[in-house]
C-alpha cells in the first residue's frame, strides 16, 4: 500500500500575518516619502519667507533697495560688498543678472541672509558655490522684477516676485501652492514660470518644464499624474 504524500502549504493564519506586513511595510514607506515631500515644501516656503522679510529688512535699515544700490555708495555702509545697481530704485535693468546677484552680495554682507555672495554679471552655473542661494533641489533663486510668471487672463504685470529655482518635482510645487496660496499655477502669488522667453533663460535658470502642467483642464493645474521633475514656480511679492 502506498504512502499517504503530506500536502504543506500555507494557512490562511500564516497568508493573513504575510499580507499584514506587506500591508505595514507598504504604508511605512508611503508615509515616510509623504514626511520627505512635506518636510521639502517647508524648506521652500521657509526659504522664501527668510528671503521676503531679509529683502525688506534691508530696505528698512538702509533705505535703499539691496542690487540696485550703487557699488560706490553700498560699499560706504556694507564692507566688502563689489557689486551694485543702477540706483533706479528697483531690481531691474538692461543687464538682469548684474543687479540680481548683487542683491544677494548685499543681503549677505549685511549679514541678513546666510553666504557669502560676490555678485557677477553673467549667469551662475553649476560650478559656482558664491553666486546666489540654491532650492534643496540645487536649482538657483533669483530675485528680480519681470513678468516671467503663467498668467490665466493675458500677459501679466511686472512684479518683484522670487524665482524658486528650477529641477522641484511638481508634486512638491503642487502641495506647497496648497500650503501658501489657491493650488492652481496661473492664478494668486505662487505661478508657474515661464517655459520659454525667461528673462532669465541662460541655464534655464528662469524656465519650467511644460509638462508642469495640465492645461487642457479648466482652470489649468499642476500634472500631479506626470510626475515630471524639472519644474519650477515664481512667489509674486
Amino acid at each position: 500500500m502506498a504512502a499517504r504524500r503530506t500536502q504543506k502549504g500555507f494557512t490562511l493564519v500564516e497568508i493573513a500575518i504575510v499580507l499584514v506586513i506587506i500591508g505595514l511595510l507598504l504604508g511605512g514607506i508611503l508615509k515616510g516619502q509623504e514626511l520627505i515631500t512635506s518636510a521639502r515644501v517647508r524648506n521652500i516656503a521657509d526659504q522664501n519667507s527668510g528671503i521676503q522679510a531679509a529683502y525688506y529688512g534691508f530696505i528698512d535699515r538702509y533705505r535703499q533697495v539691496p542690487g540696485d544700490w550703487p557699488t560706490a555708495n553700498a560699499v560706504q555702509a556694507i564692507p566688502g560688498v563689489t557689486s551694485g545697481g543702477d540706483g533706479s530704485g528697483r531690481l531691474d535693468g538692461t543687464q538682469p543678472w548684474t543687479e540680481a546677484l548683487a542683491v544677494w552680495e548685499h543681503l549677505s554682507k549685511a549679514g541678513f541672509i546666510q553666504g557669502n555672495y560676490t555678485g557677477g554679471s553673467a549667469a551662475p552655473t553649476a560650478a559656482d558655490t558664491d553666486k546666489a542661494p540654491r532650492n534643496a533641489f540645487q536649482g538657483f533663486l533669483v530675485l528680480f522684477e519681470t513678468d516671467d510668471y503663467a498668467n490665466d487672463t493675458g500677459t501679466p504685470p511686472v512684479r518683484l516676485n522670487l524665482i524658486l529655482g528650477r529641477g522641484i518635482p511638481v508634486n512638491v510645487l503642487r502641495e506647497l501652492d496648497v500650503k501658501v496660496d489657491d493650488g492652481f499655477p496661473t492664478t494668486g502669488v505662487l505661478r508657474q514660470a515661464l517655459t520659454t522667453g525667461a528673462t532669465f533663460s541662460a541655464n534655464n535658470i528662469g524656465h519650467s518644464s511644460a509638462a508642469c502642467v495640465d492645461g487642457t483642464a479648466t482652470p489649468i493645474i499642476w500634472n500631479i499624474a506626470g510626475n515630471e521633475q524639472a519644474c519650477n514656480a515664481v512667489y509674486v511679492y
